[in-house]
């Protein structure tokens, strides 16, 4: 049996005043394209929390703290690099004052599939055929839209 790397994250749940939630297209070549939220693999020494700020200023330009901690995942997948991984991932909730961000501090595999971004409503998500994840991320964001905070 092939062990799995260890892969902790913290994604970023970023809703604008509207509450309308920032997702990226990711275009890989290897798969079908698919939406998720900013975010990304914590590095060796960091905490969640400062993955997930430093992860929220890399992707998006905004240097903000994250918000509370929303949801935690448990998922398994092959990483865009092709490497099998067992991820722990923590949802952060960032509201924002506006539905703008600024893409210059993405690494070079993001600029290479990561080409666009939107941002969704609830509606909007739930009637597009492209995949998205977490696979639950419709639940986990109409709870945190009506103020409670999922475990």
């Amino acid at each position: 049996m092939t062990r799995r790397a260890k892969r902790p994250a913290a994604r970023l749940l970023v809703t604008d005043p509207q509450g309308r939630l920032l997702l990226f297209r990711f275009t890989p070549d290897d798969r079908p394209p698919f939406w998720v939220t900013p975010g990304g693999a914590v590095d060796r020494g960091e905490t969640f929390e400062q993955a997930a700020r430093r992860e929220l200023r890399e992707e998006t330009g905004l240097d903000l703290e994250p918000g509370p901690l929303v949801a935690v995942r448990d998922v398994t997948f092959v990483t865009l690099e092709g490497i099998p991984v067992d991820a722990e991932e923590r949802f952060y909730a960032v509201p924002v004052a506006e539905a703008r961000i600024d893409t210059a501090g993405h690494t070079d595999l993001e600029k290479a599939v990561m080409l666009s971004h939107r941002w969704w409503t609830p509606q909007e998500l739930a009637a597009h055929d492209e995949a998205w994840y977490p696979v639950d991320l419709l639940d986990i964001w109409q709870e945190l839209l009506a103020g409670t905070v999922p475990s």
